[in-house]
């Protein structure tokens, strides 16, 4: 949500800054804007609308200079309009501002300076920070945004410019990230490197607290006491290629067929065959930690944590410890009962998520060791937790997050699977789900090969108006996951159940109008779920089965059966969910949705 993107240094800046917002659309956004130094001094130019208007306003009336800061919002506070669009200015127009974060004090810092007769011309906490700033004390901008800084209670990644010192940006983080992209005699600003891959490799990661200015000289970082701090640089090793659509229509198709390849890459290196065992060296939990672990609780949002609910089913089973899923923003704010021995784990894909950052810096404050499945390397939580597994699933652009979510629970089968040969998994058992480990991307590929039939049956289904998903066992996350990949690109609604739960209340709603999905493979509650279609096919309830090879035809019980490969139960999630992805992004398509920035969402929320 909310990107930012700068620039300093010889080189025109806006069409940087431009090409710099179109890689962050996929955050998602509802207005656009850019601060450009001309010389003479900040002009700005923003609008309600995407970043392609944004362009070509810019064309029909172009601003030269060497240095800027641009910014797609994601409304919070005031509405998506043109006047509360970043970048903000103070009273003078002669500083400009872009900032993603909440000022949580803006009412009375507003208050205050209205007071002292500051004029305000938008909705947004932003422009408060831009009034800060220039009434701060200080020599410099560096001091005057410490300074104003100060006095702000919430979070922050910023750039600010003035046209009192040409050729600067300042650059401050507090709970929101940003990071500074290193050139030769140049220097960019980003709240994701993607934004800036196609200039440099070399990025340094801001900490919180730190203030950085950037000059076509060079680039330093300070503490608001003014005081330099060291930062290590970082390689990016995402190829260009892996951010575009590389011929696909859509990203999110794009990413749903990586998959195959994406779970190899979480895997690769890190499965012994030899020992039923897994290799997770980044997770700093020894053997002894291990055996000494008395309960596990996951804290995640959304897709994540939906794939947390998988990682109960398959730690409880392979490690014998109980695990307890909590949403993330939830978990901050109850009484915490302290367990000896209790491990948190937090899920994320962009490792930038507030509500799960913030949870585990609670969990921390209270003496519990955190571990972080994260995708982005360098990311807060993956510098913040104890340790962690890296999925190594490549950059997710799509919204709807989908490769990153079969990753996630791969990575919490090798989690399990680590934890499990030091508590009692036997040699034999390790070794099974070693080597069923090993054959999941290619079981993947073959589900991904029933995209014709699904397409086919998107068309009898995309005009319903809802859809509900069932599913038992460790297959209810499934279900869930089913239902939130429809409702967030194709704006349908749709539920998700344990499908026993069917009958205590949702079993009302069905009708011929609502396809009801039941996500069965062959396991250890498949024939309960028969009986769970029973009852929907009694009431009349259109059946969309996803089910497994070898199960026999449904075809007298279901309108409609897809059939994945066969695998263990606790490994079936990454097979089962294939199918329902397809079917939520070909729904999306033939309803003419925006399948990569569906309404209202953004890829990674830094705000609670």
């Amino acid at each position: 949500m909310c990107g930012i993107v700068g620039y300093v240094g010889v080189r025109q800046a806006a069409p940087i800054l431009l090409e710099g917002l179109r890689r962050l659309e996929y955050r998602g956004y509802d207005s656009a804007g850019v601060a450009l130094q001309n010389g003479a001094g900040v002009v700005v130019t923003k609008l309600a609308g995407r970043v392609e208007g944004l362009r070509d306003r810019l064309t029909v009336e172009p601003v030269q200079g060497t240095s800027g800061i641009a910014h797609t919002r994601w409304a919070t506070h005031g509405a998506p309009t043109e006047r509360n669009a970043h970048p903000h200015s103070d009273c003078t127009g002669r500083i400009a501002l872009v900032h993603n974060g909440i000022v949580e004090n803006a009412g009375p810092l507003r208050a205050a300076l209205e007071r002292d007769g500051h004029r305000f011309s938008s909705d947004t906490d932003t422009e408060v920070l831009a009034h800060l700033v220039e009434t701060a004390p200080g020599a410099t901008l560096e001091a005057r945004v410490a300074a104003g800084l100060r006095r702000v209670d919430g979070t922050y990644g910023l750039a600010v410019i003035t046209a009192d010192e040409p050729g600067k940006i300042v650059v401050a983080r507090r709970g929101s990230p940003v990071l500074l992209g290193i050139g030769e005699d140049e220097y960019f600003v980003a709240s994701d490197a993607s934004a800036i891959l196609e200039h440099t490799r070399s990025v340094m990661y801001l900490q919180d607290g730190d203030i950085a200015v950037l000059t076509p000289a060079g680039c330093h970082v300070l503490d608001d006491e003014s005081h330099v701090q060291v930062r290590s640089i970082d390689d990016i090793d995402w190829d260009l290629e892996a951010i575009e659509l590389g011929g696909y229509p859509h990203f999110m198709l794009k990413e749903i067929c990586e998959q195959p390849e994406t779970i190899r890459s979480t895997l690769r290196g890190r499965v012994l065959f030899s020992t039923g065992t897994a290799r997770v060296d980044g997770l700093n939990l020894a053997p002894d930690a291990c055996r000494q672990l008395r309960r596990v609780v996951i804290v995640a949002c959304g897709t994540s944590w939906h794939a947390g609910l998988v990682g109960r089913h398959v730690i409880e089973e392979l490690a014998g410890i109980p695990v307890v899923v909590e949403y993330a923003s939830e978990y901050r704010y109850r009484r915490h009962i302290d367990v000896p021995g209790t491990l948190i784990m937090a899920i994320s894909q962009s490792g930038e998520t507030a509500d799960t950052l913030e949870a585990t810096r609670t969990a921390r404050a209270l003496g519990s060791p955190v571990v972080g499945i994260v995708n982005v390397v360098g990311s807060t939580i993956a510098r913040e937790a104890d340790g962690g597994i890296y999925l190594h699933a490549g950059p997710e652009v799509g919204v709807a997050s989908t490769k990153a979510f079969t990753a996630q629970i791969a990575a919490l089968i090798l989690f399990g699977l680590y934890v499990g040969r030091h508590r009692g998994l036997s040699l034999e058992q390790g070794q099974a789900v070693a080597c069923a480990l090993a054959g999941l991307p290619d079981l993947v590929a073959r589900a991904l090969e029933l995209e014709p039939e699904v397409k086919a049956l998107a068309q009898s289904c995309a005009d319903a108006r809802n859809f509900l998903y069932l599913g038992r066992g460790v297959s209810f996350p499934v279900a869930l996951e089913g239902a939130l990949k429809l409702k967030e690109i194709s704006y349908i609604h749709a539920e998700g159940y344990p499908a026993a739960e069917m009958k205590h209340g949702p079993i009302a709603l069905i009708d011929r109008d609502m396809p009801v999905v039941f996500v069965a493979p062959k396991d250890e509650v498949y024939a309960k779920v028969l009986s769970n279609m029973q009852e929907v096919k009694a009431r009349g309830g259109r059946i969309i089965a996803v089910t497994t090879q070898g199960n026999g035809d449904l075809g007298g019980l279901v309108d409609h059966q897809l059939r994945v490969p066969a695998t263990p139960s606790l490994l079936s999630p990454v097979v089962t969910t294939i199918p329902l992805q397809l079917l939520a992004y070909h729904i999306a398509v033939l309803r003419g949705c925006d399948v990569d920035r569906p309404r209202n969402l953004a890829k990674s929320v830094t705000v609670e």
